[in-house]
């Protein structure tokens, strides 16, 4: 489904200390009509995320100073940000990995590389 004709832009933070894998899944979401944001730790991620109050986070784990599993508590305590959609974008797909990241209250696991017909569908579903 191509989502520009879904009529809705949505706003899309991605957030991984890759800085190259950050920005090709940004441009890839914004080329489907959507407005993006690349942060590349959590501290920036936070500061950003209260100015562009994203509907949607793609969140890497594995980040130096602050962990994906800590940005995604902090996220959910900046106002109007407790009910953002959070999908983990992982290397990890143990059961331990998978069992903190619901109980940390991500909505989602993907595993690297994503499936980006995934990525657009959760893009899409997901604020909506």
């Amino acid at each position: 489904m191509d989502l520009q004709s879904a009529g809705h832009q949505r706003k899309v933070l991605v957030v991984d200390d890759n800085a190259d894998a950050a920005w090709m899944l940004s441009l890839f979401i914004s080329a489907h009509g959507h407005k993006t944001a690349v942060a590349n730790s959590g501290a920036e991620a936070l500061a950003m995320a209260e100015s562009f109050c994203p509907e949607v986070v793609f969140l890497d784990l594995g980040m130096p100073q602050m962990s994906g599993f800590d940005v995604a508590v902090a996220l959910r305590r900046i106002p109007g940000l407790a009910h953002v959609y959070i999908a983990a974008l992982t290397g990890w797909n143990d059961k331990a990995t998978r069992d903190r990241v619901q109980a940390t209250g991500f909505d989602n696991h993907l595993t690297k590389p994503a499936d980006v017909g995934v990525v657009l569908q959760l893009v899409d579903q997901a604020a909506g």
